[in-house]
């Protein structure tokens, strides 16, 4: 119970301290460490549909590859890596970046190859590589979720040292594109640009069997009090309904534009692939809105970086929403507890994940809590208190490999014990799939249990559960999560005389399909 102890101050906002009776002080700590208690010394109910994310970002080769111009067979072993490890900690899906700067990982008519894989923009990896397809089809050999990360606007930092390549559309339509603080970045007011970056989307969901398009807190870029964005000539152009005293609501327009603009595209084109946007955590401060949280920084997705995030929610322009709260609980200007419960109140209907910060971990730049003890074991805790709350994705895989307080122990015997299923979109939760499985081999050896089936709709099947109970509802139940169709199932497992065994299909929906059964004798 130390680290409940000692992170008990942390929880309380100091505002509500201030100016209180000594006695009230004290009830209120108490209160507190009764409810944090409370947690420590409950067992998590395993959810059957949760969102396990693990971020893997390839810019400045942060995570993968580890550094540019490597071999074929040494960017395939570094990935695989980083998959086994996730697929080892409970994850369920990975949040690949593949457009890190307006460029590819994947070969594409549109963009350069990125600098991250050669150190040179548009240079190809060797042996005709296409990463994309690799490391798809590795997720999928896991039933893991591949989700497509791309930053949609940002296309180069240091301009004074930048390499961009010669068929870059930055020099094709340089009118499409702005300098600021040194960073060149598309102009989202620019409806050609946009249109762009539309296609460079739908290029990736008709070509790669991906679960899903990701976008991260990247729109228009935090402002800089030394600088203007500089769209004048873009508002001029394209801005006339607006004047100059609507011209932030011009900004925010242009990106819900983009936003409804590419959920209906991808609609259109693969129902089942999800797009998700993870944003910074904060909508808008309470002193600058009612309707806010109670968060006092500087920079706000509405008012700076001009996401409505909210309105995407209420309009139910995406799949899922994943807002990063990178603070710790009780952290007075941003409370994570604050947050996480604000978003469980104005998510809409839409999926609701959230962004967590293992880099964070035994680092004193953001607050004691870090410091002192799993803040991430404290906060994983408090999400099961939080309201339509149905996972999280961790930032970033990297940080995995120190295994920081334990983390990586920590998922596996608590919270990510049990196996789950990534959630259904909010579109697709009454869709039914009827699936017809036969089995084709039953061996029932002295210590195994040995099964094969297959399908009558193979290309419409993304993975199946096996389940050691007609209860397949509970996640306990689960014996695996697997895209063969075979299972070698060891007895030692299994209680009782006879139990049936369930086998589900289920779709790209991610609806699952009726059971097949099989009954076993144990002994």
């Amino acid at each position: 119970m130390l680290f409940i102890q000692q992170s008990l101050l942390f929880l309380i906002p100091m505002r509500l301290v201030r100016g209180l009776h000594p006695f009230y002080c004290i009830f209120l700590i108490l209160s507190l460490f009764s409810t944090v208690k409370g947690y420590a010394q409950n067992d998590i109910e395993p959810q059957k549909r949760q969102f396990r994310g693990m971020w893997i970002a390839t810019v400045n080769n942060l995570d993968w590859p580890s550094k540019p111009n490597m071999s074929v067979w040494r960017m395939k072993r570094e990935f695989v890596k980083h998959l086994n490890l996730a697929q080892e900690l409970g994850m369920n899906a990975v949040i690949v970046q593949v457009r890190p700067m307006s460029d590819a990982f994947y070969p594409s008519e549109l963009e350069p190859w990125s600098q991250f894989l050669s150190g040179k923009q548009g240079e190809s990896p060797p042996r005709d590589f296409d990463p994309m397809q690799f490391m798809v089809e590795e997720t999928h050999q896991r039933a893991m979720e591949f989700h497509a990360w791309f930053n949609p606007y940002r296309v180069m930092r240091n301009m004074d040292r930048a390499h961009i390549s010669p068929d870059h559309v930055y020099f094709q339509h340089p009118d499409w594109f702005v300098t600021y603080a040194n960073t060149a970045f598309f102009d989202p007011g620019v409806k050609p640009a946009r249109k762009f970056l539309e296609r460079v989307v739908a290029d990736v969901v008709t070509k790669y069997d991906i679960d899903a398009i990701h976008f991260d807190d990247y729109f228009y870029p935090g402002k800089l009090e030394a600088f203007d964005f500089p769209d004048s000539l873009s508002f001029k152009k394209y801005g006339t309904e607006f004047t100059e005293e609507t011209k932030d609501d011009w900004r925010r327009e242009n990106v819900n534009l983009l936003v409804k603009e590419l959920y209906d595209t991808i609609n259109y084109l693969k129902p089942w692939v999800h797009f998700g946007i993870s944003p910074f955590g904060v909508w808008r401060n309470k002193d600058q809105d009612a309707e806010g949280s109670a968060t006092w920084v500087t920079q706000t997705d509405y008012d700076d970086l001009y996401a409505d995030v909210r309105a995407w929610c209420r309009e139910g322009w995406m799949d899922y929403v994943l807002p990063q709260s990178y603070h710790s609980l009780g952290m007075e200007i941003m409370d994570y507890a604050e947050v996480a419960n604000w978003w469980g109140k104005n998510h809409g209907s839409v999926n609701y994940y959230i962004g967590q910060a293992p880099f964070r971990l035994g680092t004193t730049n953001a607050g004691q809590a870090w410091s002192q003890g799993n803040e991430i074991d404290r906060q994983l805790t408090f999400n099961s208190t939080v309201r339509g709350l149905q996972g999280s994705a961790f930032f970033r895989a990297e940080m995995f490999k120190k295994n920081p307080y334990g983390l990586n122990d920590t998922l596996k015997s608590k919270f990510y014990k049990y196996a789950a299923l990534p959630p259904i979109s909010h579109d697709d939760r009454n869709r039914t799939f009827e699936a017809n499985l036969v089995i084709t081999h039953f061996d029932n050896r002295r210590n195994n249990i040995e099964l094969k089936w297959t399908s009558d709709k193979p290309n419409e099947i993304m993975y199946y559960v096996v389940y050691a109970s007609g209860n397949t509802s509970d996640p306990k139940n689960i014996l695996a999560i697997t895209s063969d169709t075979s299972i070698k199932i060891k007895k030692e497992h299994l209680e009782g005389d006879e139990i049936p065994i369930y086998i589900r299909a289920v779709d790209k929906y991610r609806v699952e399909s009726m059971a097949l059964i099989v009954y076993a004798e144990l002994n």
